[in-house]
């Protein structure tokens, strides 16, 4: 977040975004890739994919619809580019064929060694690169499975042919175990590469066919590694508190957004009466009283930070719709107004 150019946030997650994706009311929008495509403008590297809405690369038929990204880059000369912290509207799966990786997701930060592959859910932030990308082969594949919460039900692509056991499996395991790092073999291997040729010959869709089946078949293998790991499953990690509670991390860095308890019962993917409950049982307050109180939160580090700043700006900055409002709650709760906190601070500082 920024006011007048003063940047408060390394990191901002857009809980509301724009077309085309919808899920239980909520409207997401892919990722861009703006730095990935400047750098191929630049001839940084060598890219190839195929992709759908804003993701780059050469566009997807209606033949893949679930499959929003598939593609690779090839690094080999040092890179000046890196991938902020983001999120994407899918299941993301990547692999690293070659080279070194700095990847980040969530709070840990590793560096990604060939035939390692990591698995993102559309809910885990991550990033590439710390901040500029490793020299090395990198591929991706992200399918859309209409979930953006925890506890969803995933819809695979009608094109998965996996058996109804094999995709239960497969689904559980994605779901009820965050494991993020996977050590591959040469199956796997050799089925990111065969991808990528594909990807490379394919015109307007000319291997939708063996996209699909590419596809179909890395997920057998995924499913086969699972099961050789022996993965340990949590049923808690789908319950719907969990997305209440992403939901509220979110939140910390959208505060300035115009929120109704509505509103945020639908980016928790939650109805009204259970998005409360989880609320309250999480935080000991209300929806509203948790808004404002991390608002508050926000506003007295604001007042200190940045004293060039007036109230108006510092209430509006932190999502109160007036300062005369700002200043009502700030004093209620703190006992002075807005500038006399400041003007105590400062003093003390």
């Amino acid at each position: 977040m920024q006011i007048n150019n003063v940047q408060f946030f390394s990191v901002k997650i857009n809980i509301q975004k724009i077309e085309p994706f919808e899920a239980d009311g909520i409207v997401y929008h892919a990722d861009t890739c703006i730095p990935l495509v400047d750098a191929v403008e630049r001839k940084k590297l060598k890219f190839k994919a195929l992709a759908r809405y804003t993701y780059p690369g050469d566009r997807l038929t209606d033949d893949t619809i679930g499959l929003n990204s598939v593609g690779y880059w090839d690094a080999n000369e040092p890179q000046d580019w890196g991938l902020d912290w983001h999120r994407n509207e899918g299941i993301e799966i990547h692999f690293l064929e070659s080279g070194t990786m700095p990847y980040s997701q969530g709070n840990m930060e590793m560096e990604l060694l060939p035939n390692y592959l990591t698995i993102t859910r559309p809910w885990e932030v991550h990033k590439v690169g710390n901040p500029e990308i490793g020299m090395g082969k990198f591929y991706w594949v992200i399918l859309d499975l209409g979930v953006r919460r925890p506890h969803q039900k995933w819809v695979w692509p009608d094109w998965i042919m996996l058996a109804p056991k094999d995709i239960q499996r497969l689904t559980t395991i994605l779901r009820q175990n965050d494991k993020i790092l996977w050590k591959t073999d040469k199956l796997i291997r050799d089925c990111f590469q065969r991808i990528g040729r594909a990807v490379d010959t394919d015109e307007n869709g000319s291997n939708s066919s063996r996209i699909r089946l590419l596809i179909n078949y890395l997920l057998i293998l995924l499913l086969d590694l699972f099961n050789s790991e022996n993965v340990e499953l949590n049923e808690q990690l789908t319950d719907s508190s969990r997305s209440v509670k992403l939901f509220l991390k979110e939140l910390e860095k959208n505060l300035s957004e115009d929120w109704t308890i509505e509103e945020m019962a639908k980016s928790a993917g939650v109805g009204l009466t259970r998005f409360t409950y989880h609320c309250k049982r999480l935080t000991n307050l209300t929806p509203m009283r948790y808004l404002m109180m991390k608002r508050l939160e926000l506003s007295k580090t604001i007042l200190i930070e940045n004293e060039f700043l007036n109230i108006a700006e510092v209430a509006f900055s932190c999502g109160f719709s007036t300062s005369q409002y700002f200043s009502t709650v700030f004093k209620k709760q703190e006992k002075c107004t807005p500038l006399e906190y400041r003007q105590k601070n400062l003093v003390i500082a």
